[in-house]
């Protein structure tokens, strides 16, 4: 999906068709409800994230504020970006053994995952990794994985 001229998460919701952007509101609700304080929603990287602050974490390795989990809009479905989750086994295992709970498949890639409509979800693991990692720990683990920016 193009995004060109969008700034705002504001703009990025009324951009999308009404199907999705009614999905996407309700699971962006269900992010900023478990989301671990002192994350900022933004618009980047095409959607809607969640990430550190700067100010919180300057040194990053790309320049850009850490992004925590994202929201995105994709051509063949829509995108949850739970980088929290990311080279965390006890978190990926909680979605795995979530979603197989409740007899849902689990579309996922390292990071991503994959659906058309909030009920392919599993709510309430998804839930709970949103909330599992406070900021000073997310900080901590992906300078230690990333290092420090590239002078």
């Amino acid at each position: 999906m193009k995004t060109t001229g969008i700034s705002t998460v504001a703009e990025y919701l009324e951009s999308l068709p009404e199907d999705r952007r009614k999905t996407i509101q309700k699971v962006r609700a269900l992010v900023k409800k478990h989301l671990p304080k002192g994350y900022t929603e933004t618009f980047a990287w095409g959607g809607i994230t969640w990430s550190v602050p700067l100010k919180v974490c300057p040194d990053t390795y790309n320049g850009q504020p850490l992004a925590y989990a994202g929201l995105v809009n994709q051509k063949n479905h829509i995108g949850l970006y739970l980088m929290c989750s990311y080279m965390n086994p006890k978190l990926q295992q909680k979605l795995t053994d979530g979603f197989k709970a409740e007899g849902k498949k689990l579309d996922m890639g390292k990071a991503c995952v994959r659906f058309l409509k909030i009920e392919d979800l599993a709510l309430e693991p998804i839930a709970e990794v949103i909330a599992a990692v406070p900021m000073a720990d997310f900080v901590a683990n992906t300078l230690k994985v990333h290092g420090k920016k590239k002078k």
